[in-house]
């Protein structure tokens, strides 16, 4: 007689958790995630300062006192977003689970490795929440098309890196038996990464060739890079133009393209029964 009030109660107040810690559409909610994102800045701006030695000299033990309190609270909340949610494997698996958990991770695992202290820099990731907080989904939409058209380019992508690395070999090879260890070239993979560095037109300068020959071909290499550079881009804007047409052309084969007979109106949504223009009865139209 007694527990069912008490089981009620209790998933009335998973529910009520749930809306708060979730739910960014509601008032509560919204302050949840707002005084969450506030904390999330302090947490990486003292991983921040914290690497700077005039500033962190004197003050370890406020760093240190603070980063607890805030890695505690990171904690009660990944266990309270664990504890009301109804699919908990499918939350702890997910993007942002997975960010959670990472956010907590660092403060524990320096007990053992003190260096993996900086690694607490990831929280910077959950700060992705300000664009469900404010509305902006459309970004996280138009950022996961983008994550679907590098996936549909993956092979592309591939053939066109293993290009680049023969290139680099062949080049490397070349300028390692044209100028040698004298100029700084003294092995194939020295010479290889050097032809890395000019090729993707970074140029630190350790190495440089200084007979003609490898100058010339250090002229060559580096006008091959500029033209490679836009080759990534191009086969992923054409991914991206090729999926935007395709759902497009998914939209109109969901759409009866026949005439209505009244206004001669196109375009009417699969099933419809009666024109959007004008009112009329198409149902029987073919």
């Amino acid at each position: 007689m007694n527990s069912q009030p008490e089981t009620s109660k209790t998933l009335f107040d998973k529910e009520r958790l749930y809306v708060i810690i979730f739910r960014s559409d509601t008032p509560a909610g919204k302050r949840f995630d707002v005084i969450l994102l506030w904390v999330i800045l302090l947490s990486v701006a003292l991983v921040i300062l914290e690497s700077v030695d005039f500033i962190r000299e004197g003050n370890e033990t406020f760093f240190l006192v603070l980063e607890w309190v805030i890695t505690l609270l990171f904690t009660a909340e990944y266990a309270l977003r664990i504890y009301c949610v109804s699919n908990k494997f499918r939350y702890i698996k997910s993007f942002y689970g997975i960010i959670d958990l990472m956010a907590i991770l660092p403060t524990f695992i320096s007990l053992v490795f003190p260096a993996a202290r900086s690694l607490m820099i990831i929280r910077v990731m959950r700060l992705l929440r300000v664009f469900r907080i404010l509305n902006l989904d459309r970004f996280t939409r138009e950022g996961r098309d983008m994550l679907l058209a590098l996936r549909g380019s993956g092979v592309k992508i591939l053939v066109f890196i293993f290009a680049v690395l023969s290139i680099v070999s062949i080049f490397g090879t070349i300028m390692y038996l044209v100028e040698g260890a004298a100029s700084g070239f003294n092995s194939i993979p020295r010479s290889i990464y050097w032809a890395i560095v000019t090729l993707t037109t970074v140029g630190y300068g350790d190495i440089t060739p200084i007979t003609p020959w490898g100058q010339t071909l250090a002229v060559i290499v580096m006008i091959l890079g500029y033209g490679i550079i836009a080759v990534p881009t191009g086969i992923v804007s054409s991914e991206v133009t090729r999926r935007k047409l395709k759902a497009k052309d998914d939209e109109i084969s969901h759409m009866r393209l026949f005439e209505c007979p009244a206004c001669k109106t196109t375009g009417h949504k699969k099933g419809a029964a009666f024109c959007y223009s004008c009112g009329e009865d198409i149902r029987t139209t073919s």
